[in-house]
């Protein structure tokens, strides 16, 4: 008998549910989206509801469609869930209920409480750095709570009263599935634990030194366990007693699913966002230039494998930005067919730096910009600048990469929704100047997810078992352009950045 294992994908924009089978094909799914709010200028919120709710009718939905082909719920071994990052979610102990909105991941607002915790290390934005691998920046759940403590009173009431639970949305969903506040679980994996900038990075351990430096007490904190273990069981629903046994970040979990288990392994994923891991083994190794150190993954007791990676805060959001508030477009598919009809942007950049600038350059005060428009400029143009904005931001990520591993990359493995655009990919290729790899089949997401829940329950006991997953059907793009041609674009690019800085002051 076939077995089968489960994968939350619980995203930025939408949550899913997947169910793979032992060859890593997909068998059922359901999909959907749920409301974003922004209530200011740079500021994006999430309600915790939605993320639990939107995620349990997925559930329900898959399982019914996993069911209509003859198969029980019971044939799952386990499930594995993978979120989107940094996200920060507070609740009451008591009462389980959120004590305010999920501050999410890309969120802005928290730039003047990062001045105020530099200004407390001569080292500055890289205070703790050492100690977490993370600089101070927006983009991370401790800022995030920081943040929540100085700006509402019930979260510094409950807080003191030793009623704050707090983490991040994996700890969030595997709380309210194991059963909320009748016995449910606090727990985090080690991916998500290292982004939140509240863990050692050398010891994978809360560290008492950040906890001081930011203020808070670490009842409020979730257990540290590894991506690959038996948490505990689903309550209610199509998967009662289902156990949970994986959890990745999502950048993590793509980087399992793109089996990028060997030193010097990098992958690339493309969605809300566009982030680039680079495996570099059980070291941590704290980057020079501009990267982030964080935990890869780690399979039971095994050795954590650790990553170098670059984040970019707008991808795919650029071209929901066209359809919503631009109306370049009407669907997002139709971007791919704007910008093919021009052979070129005509000198035309897009700096879609819509709540700051993340990894290479780091710079919160940085602000979409659309530079080069002339008479000739059409929306063709600004559609094939948007597809290569996330491109640039992809080739200065490589620069940093390169320069920090000494082993220039050849190849790029890349998945998420915008790799669907052969365009995109070729555009992608031509500035990368190295070839890009894109499997047949790009959820590798979840499929990070359901190998990290596979391997606890016993569907598979090493990584040479997995060799045969997802491993037909690549499409290999290849750079169409000279280096003369690329150095050009690429400078014009620069020049772009530095126009978007200094608008958010």
């Amino acid at each position: 008998m076939p077995s089968f294992v489960g994968a939350i994908d619980q995203g930025t924009t939408s949550s899913r549910f997947l169910v793979f089978n032992d060859e890593g094909a997909i068998v059922a799914s359901h999909q959907m989206e749920f409301e974003q709010h922004y209530p200011n200028p740079g500021w994006v919120e999430h309600d915790p509801y939605d993320l639990i709710d939107s995620t349990r009718t997925c559930i329900e939905h898959a399982i019914r469609k996993f069911e209509e082909l003859g198969h029980s719920a019971s044939d799952i071994k386990g499930i594995g869930i993978t979120n989107q990052r940094e996200t920060a979610v507070v609740w009451d102990r008591n009462s389980g209920k959120p004590l305010c909105p999920a501050i999410v991941w890309s969120d802005g607002r928290t730039a003047e409480t990062v001045k105020k915790l530099a200004s407390k290390s001569d080292k500055g934005t890289e205070a703790i750095k050492d100690v977490c691998g993370l600089p101070l920046t927006t983009y991370f759940s401790g800022v995030k709570l920081r943040w929540m403590m100085d700006h509402n009173d019930q979260v510094k009431q409950a807080h003191d009263e030793g009623r704050l639970m707090f983490g991040t949305v994996d700890s969030w969903l595997i709380y309210n599935l194991t059963g909320g506040k009748d016995n449910g679980l606090h727990v985090t994996d080690v991916t998500n634990a290292s982004r939140t900038m509240l863990m050692n990075i050398h010891t994978l351990k809360w560290s008492d030194e950040i906890l001081e430096f930011f203020g808070f007490n670490a009842d409020i904190l979730p257990r540290i366990v590894s991506s690959s273990e038996i948490y505990g069981q689903v309550q209610g629903g199509a998967l009662n007693g289902i156990p949970i046994a994986g959890c990745l970040g999502d950048q993590q979990a793509a980087l399992v699913g793109q089996k990028c288990f060997n030193v010097g392994d990098a992958k690339n994923t493309y969605g809300t966002g566009c982030f680039m891991l680079f495996n570099t083994g059980d070291e941590a190794v704290i980057s020079k230039n501009g990267l982030l150190t964080t935990v890869g993954y780690q399979f039971g007791d095994n050795k954590p494998a650790y990553a170098l990676e670059g984040s970019i805060a707008v991808a795919g959001s650029s071209i929901q930005f066209l359809r919503d508030n631009l109306k370049i477009i009407n669907s997002a598919p139709e971007v791919n067919v704007l910008a093919a009809a021009v052979k070129d942007t005509a000198g035309v950049y897009f700096v879609t730096a819509f709540s700051g600038l993340f990894a290479p350059y780091w710079r919160d005060d940085a602000r979409g910009t659309i530079c080069g428009i002339t008479q000739f400029t059409t929306r063709e143009h600004i559609a094939r600048a948007t597809l290569e904005a996330s491109c640039y931001q992809t080739r200065a990520i490589l620069d940093a990469m390169n320069a920090d591993s000494g082993k220039p990359l050849k190849s790029l493995k890349v998945d998420g929704g915008l790799t669907n655009s052969d365009l995109c990919m070729q555009i992608q290729a031509d500035i990368l100047g190295i070839e890009v790899d894109r499997p047949r089949m790009r959820e590798t997401t979840a499929l990070g997810s359901a190998i990290a829940a596979g391997f606890a329950v016993g569907i598979w006991q090493s990584f040479d078992q997995l060799q045969n997953i997802n491993s037909e059907g690549h499409t290999i793009f290849k750079s169409e352009i000279s280096e003369e041609h690329r150095n050009k674009k690429i400078k014009g690019w620069e020049h772009a950045v530095e126009r978007s800085f200094g608008w958010a002051n």
